[in-house]
C-alpha cells in the first residue's frame, strides 16, 4: 500500500488538483467543442463551409494553379510550427539535462515555486510533452494537406464535370472539402496545444497559478472558436451561391 500511495506523494495535492484540471480540462474543452460546433458553428466548421466551396469552384476551372498555390499557402502554417516544435523540444531537452542550472534560474524569478529537481524535471517534462504532441499533429496535417493537393490535381477537368453531371461535382467538392477540413482540424488541435502550454508553464510559479491559466487559456480559445469578430464575418459571407457559368 504505501509503495502505491509513494508516487502520490511525490506532488501536493493542489499541484495533483492542477494537473487533473489541465488534461480534463484540455480534452474536456475539445470534446465539447466539437458537440458544440454541431449547435452553435465554430470559426473550424464555418470555414469547413468555405473549403467546400472552394473545392466546388475548382471544379470550374480549367487551369488550377490557384488551387494548388492556396492548398501550398495552406500546408506552410504546420510546417513552420512543427520546425518550431522540435526546436523547442530540443530546447526543453537541453534544459532537462541542465536541470540545477534551470532550477535555479527559475527560482531567481519573483514568485517562483521552490521544488525539488525532480518536481522541476516533471514540470519540464510535461511542457516537452505537450509539444510533441503538438508536432505530432502539425506533420499529420501537413501529410493531410498534401493528401489533398493530390485530389485537386486527380480532379477531372471541368469538361469533363459538366458531361457527368453536376451530382459528381458536388461528391468531389464534399470529398475534396472533407479532407482539406480534417487537416485543418489537426493544425487547429496542434495550436491548442500551443495555447495550453503556456498554462503549463505558470506552474512554474505555483499550482494555483497553473490552475488560474487553464481556465484562462480555455476561456480565450472558446472566445476565438466561438465568439470572435472573424467568426461573424465568415457566417455573413455564408449564403446561396450560384455556381459560375460554364465555359
Amino acid at each position: 500500500m504505501d509503495t502505491l500511495l509513494k508516487p502520490l506523494l511525490l506532488l501536493p495535492w493542489p499541484d495533483w488538483l492542477a494537473l487533473a484540471l489541465f488534461f480534463g480540462g484540455w480534452w474536456g474543452y475539445a470534446h465539447w467543442a466539437r458537440q458544440r460546433a454541431q449547435v452553435r458553428p465554430s470559426i473550424l466548421a464555418t470555414t469547413n463551409q468555405w473549403r467546400r466551396r472552394w473545392m466546388l469552384q475548382a471544379t470550374f476551372r480549367e487551369n488550377r494553379i490557384v488551387d494548388s498555390a492556396v492548398t501550398q499557402s495552406l500546408s506552410a502554417s504546420p510546417s513552420f510550427f512543427a520546425s518550431t516544435s522540435i526546436l523547442i523540444i530540443g530546447g526543453l531537452l537541453a534544459a532537462l539535462g541542465a536541470t540545477d542550472k534551470a532550477s535555479g534560474l527559475v527560482q531567481e524569478i519573483p514568485f517562483a515555486a521552490r521544488t525539488s529537481a525532480l518536481v522541476f524535471d516533471l514540470k519540464l517534462a510535461l511542457l516537452a510533452a505537450i509539444f510533441v504532441h503538438a508536432f505530432f499533429r502539425f506533420t499529420w496535417s501537413l501529410r493531410q494537406y498534401s493528401f489533398g493537393a493530390i485530389i485537386v490535381g486527380a480532379a477531372p477537368e471541368a469538361k469533363q464535370f459538366a458531361a457527368i453531371g453536376d451530382d459528381q461535382r458536388e461528391l468531389f467538392a464534399d470529398r475534396a472539402g472533407r479532407v482539406m477540413g480534417l487537416a485543418a482540424e489537426t493544425f487547429n488541435d496542434g495550436l491548442r496545444a500551443y495555447y495550453l502550454s503556456f498554462a503549463a508553464v505558470a506552474w512554474f510559479f505555483s499550482a494555483w497559478a497553473f490552475m488560474a491559466a487553464t481556465a484562462a487559456v480555455l476561456v480565450v480559445l472558446y472566445r476565438r472558436e466561438f465568439r470572435s469578430e472573424v467568426l461573424l464575418a465568415l457566417r455573413e459571407g455564408l449564403g446561396p451561391m450560384q455556381p459560375p457559368p460554364a465555359p
